[in-house]
């Protein structure tokens, strides 16, 4: 099994907690770093044992070592570090939210294709064995027809105007930051809705901080969902079937078990515990399409994140959330 070389855009947590990640995957070797500035460049890299150092993303994505690069900058500046890094002629992993809105994700993909390298959005969820499960059992039809998706998201954060989940420069809000995923599940089991409602409470800075989320469905189903900056919520995930549910349980974007309940009573206890905080698993994943010479991933094409981003925009729309780059 050969190494993959590794680039890390941006030095905040989720940069950190892909580091911390990147020790469970022997074949990832993060070779190189790159911030706003040298010293954090130099005081991540330091902490982590990355050899290279750049004061500039520009500086990272020409050098000619680096393979694949883990965009973890804040959401205003995905589609530009993405299309640079296309540019520059390497494989690229983009933390979720892919862009701002549907525009720029066209704009990505588009650029994507037309390089034939690699592109995902980080939709790390979709990478949990337990997940990978969970959609095996459902295409069985272990819990029948799925008619309703439940789903929270919800965390209460020191207030910060200037922080990337308050500040709209940066693309701040519920919605965009933990929203997403609630609705990349809905995705994933309903496809996208056919209608849509959302409601919103916005904060001081203009952005969404308390979002219920409503789809409905061609066949009838539904999905109800919630994100939040204001309150902490239980965290947890339903698909409800004509034959059963299944729950996962907090934190359900990344979870180690799920409970299959039938109609009849009987119930299973799917079980598929792991070290770390589980992003081993998609740099694992990316890995492996690499290896099958894939451009996008199966388990998260780039026309349902493009669909996903069409969806957002929508949602926005009607909670009247616009952020300043638009």
């Amino acid at each position: 099994m050969g190494v993959y070389k590794w680039g890390i855009l941006g030095t905040g947590k989720i940069a950190k907690r892909f580091m911390q990640a990147a020790f469970y995957v022997p074949e990832a070797q993060v070779v190189a770093v790159g911030s706003r500035t040298q010293a954090n460049a130099e005081q991540f890299g330091a902490h982590y044992g990355i050899p290279k150092r750049y004061g500039s993303y520009e500086a990272l994505l020409n050098d000619y070592e680096v393979e694949i690069v883990y965009v973890a900058t804040p959401h205003s500046l995905h589609a530009a570090n993405t299309l640079a890094a296309l540019q520059a002629g390497k494989h690229v992993l983009c933390e979720k939210p892919f862009t701002l809105n549907a525009q720029q994700a066209e704009q990505v993909i588009h650029a994507a294709r037309a390089s034939g390298k690699f592109v995902m959005e980080g939709m790390w969820t979709r990478c949990f064995p337990v997940v990978r499960e969970i959609i095996r059992r459902v295409q069985q039809g272990a819990i029948g027809e799925v008619r309703l998706v439940m789903a929270d998201f919800g965390f209460r954060p020191e207030f910060n105007p200037t922080s990337r989940l308050f500040a709209p420069e940066l693309g701040g809000g519920a919605l965009l930051d933990v929203g997403i995923y609630p609705v990349a599940l809905a995705f994933l089991f309903l496809g996208a809705p056919k209608q849509m409602h959302a409601y919103a409470t916005l904060g001081a800075t203009g952005v969404d901080e308390l979002c219920s989320i409503l789809f409905t469905y061609e066949s009838g189903a539904q999905a109800l969902l919630s994100a939040s900056l204001q309150v902490n919520t239980p965290k947890q995930a339903n698909l409800c079937g004509t034959e059963g549910r299944i729950h996962i349980p907090s934190p359900w974007w990344k979870p180690s078990e799920a409970f299959l309940v039938r109609n009849d009573g009987s119930q299973e206890h799917l079980q598929y515990p792991y070290e770390g905080d589980g992003l081993q698993f998609e740099i694992r994943h990316v890995h492996d399409c690499l290896r099958q010479g894939l451009t996008e991933s199966p388990w998260m094409p780039l026309d349902e994140t493009h669909a996903i981003m069409r969806t957002l925009d929508a949602l926005r729309a009607q909670i009247g959330v616009r952020y300043p780059a638009e």
